[in-house]
C-alpha cells in the first residue's frame, strides 16, 4: 500500500504540467549553475596557479642583492580555488585573491572579486548552492500543499482510511513520494559534478570525494527537512490555500529575511575594529611595546646586552656574526606577536559572528546547510582563515632565511651595499604551497550545523510519530 500511494504521489505530480515546468526550470538552473561554476572554476584556478609561477619565477630571477632587500623584494601568495567552489562559491568572491609577502609587515588579501562587481552582481549569484538551498525548497512546496488537503477536500482519506491505511503510513508514504521526485531532479546533477571532480587531481583527490560526499549527505538531509515540513503542514492545515501561505511565508523567513537579519544581529554584538583603527594598535604596540611595556629601545638594548654576554665580546664590532641580522629577526618575532595577538582579537569578533549564524540555525536549517556547505566546499570564512595563517607561515619563514643569511655571512666591516647574494639563495626557498584543513577537521568546525539538521530530521519524525493520528479525514 505505500508503494502505491507514493507511486500515485508521483504521477500525479509529473502530470501536473505546472509543475513540470517549474521541474524543468529548477532543473536547467542546476545544470547551467553547475556547468558554469565547473567552467569559471578551472579558469580562476588556472590563472592563479600560473600567477604564483610566474611570481615564484620573478623571485628567483630577482638578481643580486642584499638578503634584507630581497626580504622587502617579498613574492605574493595566491588563494587557490577549491575544487568544489564550482558548487558554492560561498565567501570567496568577497575574501580576496593574493597578498604581498615582504618583511615588517603582514599585509591583507586583496583583490576580491565582489571589487570589480556592481551592486546587482553583489546581491545575488546564479550558483548550484543558490538552487540547492531556495529553489528545491520551493519546489517541495509547491509538490507537497495540497497533497492531504486536496484528498480531505474529495474525500479520499476517508476512503484510505475506510481501507485500513493509517495517517501515519499515509503521511509516510506522501513524504517518500514528494522526496523521490526531489531526487530524481537531484541525482543527474550529482553525477554531473562528480564527473567534473574526477577531473581534478592532486594530492587532495581523497579528501575532496569526502568533501563532496559530504555535501551530498547534507543536501539530501535539507531536502527531507523540507519534504517533512511541507507535507506536514499540508496534513494540519484547513486547506490549500492557507497551507501554501504559511509554506511561502517560512520559504521567505528562513531564507531571505532571517539570513540578513542575523547578520546584522551578529554585527551589532560583536563589532569589528575599522581597518584604521586595528593599523594604528599595530604600530602604537610594536614602537610602544605590548600593554605599553618593553618599547623598541629598551628592547634593542636588552638584546644587544644579552648578544655580547652569549659571545662573550665588550662591543658589536667584535661579534663575529652580523649585529643587524640579529636585530632585524628580533624585531620581526617581536612585530609577529603583536599582529598574533591584534588578528587573534578580530579573528574571535568574526568567529563569534559565524558562531550566531551556527546556532541560529536551530531555528532555521537553511542557515545551517549554508554554513555546511561553504565549509564542506572550501569557502567559508574558516579556510579563509586557514590559507591567510598558511600564507603568514611562508612569510615568516623566507624572512627568517634572509636574516639568518645576514647574520652569518655578511661579515662585520663589510658595507650593506657591498654584502649580494644570488639566485642559488633564491632558488633554496620553496614556493609556496597551500592545503586545505581536513575533511574531519571541517566537520568537527561547523558540529553545530551538522547538529541542527540531525535535530531537525528527528524533531519532525517525533512530531509525525505523536500527531499522525490526529490528522482529519474529513474537510474543515
Amino acid at each position: 500500500m505505500l508503494s502505491r500511494i507514493a507511486k500515485k504521489e508521483i504521477i500525479q505530480a509529473f502530470r501536473d504540467i505546472r509543475l513540470q515546468v517549474a521541474a524543468g526550470l529548477i532543473f536547467t538552473l542546476m545544470l547551467v549553475a553547475v556547468l558554469l561554476g565547473k567552467n569559471a572554476q578551472q579558469q580562476v584556478q588556472n590563472e592563479r596557479a600560473e600567477a604564483q609561477a610566474v611570481m615564484y619565477d620573478r623571485w628567483v630571477n630577482q638578481g643580486n642583492k642584499h638578503p634584507h632587500s630581497a626580504a622587502h623584494y617579498g613574492q605574493f601568495a595566491f588563494k587557490p580555488k577549491p575544487v568544489l567552489s564550482f558548487l558554492d562559491v560561498g565567501l570567496d568572491n568577497y575574501t580576496g585573491v593574493s597578498v604581498f609577502l615582504e618583511a615588517h609587515k603582514q599585509n591583507e588579501i586583496l583583490f576580491s572579486g565582489a571589487q570589480d562587481n556592481n551592486v546587482l552582481t553583489r546581491f545575488g549569484e546564479m550558483t548550484a548552492a543558490m538552487v540547492f538551498q531556495l529553489l528545491i525548497p520551493l519546489l517541495i512546496i509547491f509538490l507537497a500543499f495540497n497533497t492531504f488537503t486536496k484528498e480531505r477536500t474529495e474525500g479520499t482519506l476517508k476512503m484510505l482510511a475506510a481501507q485500513g491505511v493509517s495517517m501515519r503510513q499515509l503521511f509516510a508514504s506522501k513524504v517518500t513520494g514528494i522526496y523521490l521526485i526531489t531526487m530524481v531532479l537531484f541525482l543527474p546533477v550529482v553525477f554531473l559534478s562528480y564527473l567534473f571532480l574526477n577531473q581534478s587531481s592532486g594530492s587532495e583527490t581523497g579528501q575532496i570525494g569526502l568533501r563532496f560526499l559530504g555535501i551530498i549527505g547534507v543536501y539530501a538531509l535539507y531536502f527531507l527537512i523540507f519534504t517533512f515540513l511541507a507535507v506536514g503542514i499540508s496534513a494540519w492545515s484547513k486547506n490549500a490555500g492557507l497551507a501554501l501561505l504559511t509554506l511561502l511565508g517560512i520559504w521567505i523567513v528562513a531564507g531571505v529575511i532571517m539570513p540578513k537579519a542575523s547578520t546584522n544581529l551578529a554585527s551589532k554584538l560583536y563589532p569589528a575594529p575599522s581597518q584604521f583603527e586595528f593599523r594604528k594598535t599595530i604600530k602604537t604596540k610594536v614602537k610602544s611595546g605590548i600593554d605599553g611595556h618593553n618599547p623598541s629601545d629598551v628592547r634593542l638594548a636588552s638584546l644587544k646586552k644579552s648578544t655580547l654576554k652569549e659571545y662573550g665580546v665588550a662591543s658589536i664590532e667584535e661579534l663575529p656574526v652580523n649585529w643587524s641580522g640579529i636585530a632585524m629577526q628580533a624585531g620581526e618575532e617581536y612585530t609577529d606577536q603583536v599582529y598574533d595577538q591584534e588578528f587573534s582579537k578580530v579573528e574571535q569578533v568574526f568567529q563569534r559572528q559565524n558562531r550566531l549564524s551556527e546556532w541560529l540555525g536551530f531555528f532555521n536549517p537553511y542557515l545551517a546547510i549554508r554554513n555546511l556547505s561553504m565549509g564542506l566546499s572550501g569557502t567559508d570564512f574558516h579556510h579563509h582563515i586557514a590559507f591567510a595563517k598558511a600564507a603568514e607561515d611562508y612569510r615568516r619563514y623566507f624572512v627568517k632565511e634572509m636574516n639568518k643569511d645576514m647574520e652569518v655571512n655578511h661579515k662585520p666591516g663589510v658595507a650593506y651595499a657591498d654584502y649580494k647574494i644570488g639566485k642559488e639563495m633564491w632558488s633554496s626557498i620553496s614556493p609556496f604551497s597551500y592545503q586545505q584543513p581536513s575533511f574531519n577537521e571541517v566537520l568537527q568546525h561547523h558540529w553545530r550545523s551538522w547538529s541542527a539538521l540531525l535535530l531537525w530530521i528527528g524533531g519532525l519524525l517525533a512530531l509525525v510519530f505523536t500527531f499522525s493520528k490526529r490528522i482529519s479525514i474529513l474537510p474543515v
